[in-house]
């Protein structure tokens, strides 16, 4: 795009225009294309550049919530093999690093790598999913993935998320956002608006008062909810840690304790029904692409050289030099 950010706003012109539309698809598509043969050459799982690419790419830890991922996607799991449901086909994509000395997060990236070695490979899904986790994580892999998903997975704690940058980078790409209402999420809220991105769960207040009330149990949750009663009991019972069932007891222990601080259970039925959201709208191409098309034009104002521009003239209080002047300057 040009340097002024004004440029992406007026691509929102062209939101209506089918060929405009049939290349940005085309441009998402080659961006997936690529992105799957990186998958191939680094994991050895050959995805499918037509489903949908659902991207998590954050430093692993607990409030960032890559555990609520993965039991979103151990619901889908039983959705097909258990329920028999025809599920939007879908790509999980991982990516990121922990602390060396982080262990409940180096549980949560072996839970995810099971999950995968798992779901990979049964063939009752076969064609409607697949989980990768992408090694050593780095700015040139980012550079990879970014451009090529669909679906940006935005979901910390509500009132955890200081703001993140992530998200904005995924959205000026024509990623979706799902998200909690939290930190840069609400900014992209109120520039691409609320029909074009994903928002779900508890607010940040109703986050810090169930707590603050010590009102969070969920083991009533799983009690109530047959749903949420299957996935817990599938990770607790070994399905995913084949000859070594306790494997992630303490996933599990530590997701149904009381007032467990990040409220997994309490946000996983909000979730899973605004996935179902996505995967409905996602069977739409056009409109799909539309809705991509404006989370593009609309995030321009998070453009660097918005922030530059600005700096130069609150903060270093510097005027903007012409091209003449410029000239006269270099001689």
């Amino acid at each position: 795009w040009k340097t002024d950010h004004q440029q992406f706003a007026n691509f929102e012109n062209f939101v209506n225009d089918r060929a405009v539309l049939d290349s940005f698809l085309r441009a998402k598509q080659e961006n997936k294309l690529r992105l799957a043969r990186v998958i191939a050459d680094l994991t050895a799982v050959h995805v499918d550049p037509e489903s949908l690419f659902d991207v998590h790419i954050k430093r692993i830890h607990e409030y960032k919530r890559q555990l609520l991922n993965v039991l979103r996607i151990v619901d889908d799991y039983h959705r097909v093999i258990d329920d028999g449901e025809d599920i939007t086909p879908r790509t999980y994509i991982f990516a990121g690093k922990a602390a060396p000395g982080y262990w409940a997060a180096k549980q949560i990236i072996k839970l995810i790598n099971n999950v995968a070695m798992v779901v990979n490979g049964d063939p009752r899904v076969r064609g409607l999913m697949k989980v990768v986790f992408l090694p050593d994580y780095r700015v040139s892999l980012a550079e990879v993935i970014i451009p090529a998903a669909d679906l940006s997975e935005q979901i910390s704690t509500a009132g955890m998320e200081a703001s993140g940058t992530g998200n904005m980078k995924l959205a000026m790409n024509g990623a979706l956002t799902i998200g909690t209402l939290d930190g840069a999420n609400i900014e992209i809220a109120e520039r691409v608006g609320e029909d074009n991105i994903y928002i779900f769960g508890l607010r940040a207040h109703e986050v810090a008062a169930l707590l603050g009330a010590n009102a969070y149990h969920p083991t009533e949750l799983t009690a109530q909810s047959p749903r949420l009663r299957r996935v817990i009991e599938s990770i607790r019972n070994g399905v995913f840690s084949p000859g070594d069932p306790a494997l992630f007891h303490v996933i599990t222990e530590t997701l149904l304790r009381d007032h467990e601080r990040y409220v997994h259970l309490a946000d996983l039925p909000s979730y899973l029904e605004t996935q179902r959201r996505v995967e409905v709208d996602f069977r739409d191409p056009v409109g799909w692409a539309k809705r991509a098309l404006l989370n593009t034009a609309r995030t321009g104002a998070f453009s660097s050289d918005r922030t530059v521009q600005e700096y130069a003239r609150a903060i270093w209080k510097i005027e903007r030099v012409g091209r003449e002047a410029r000239a006269t300057i270099n001689a």
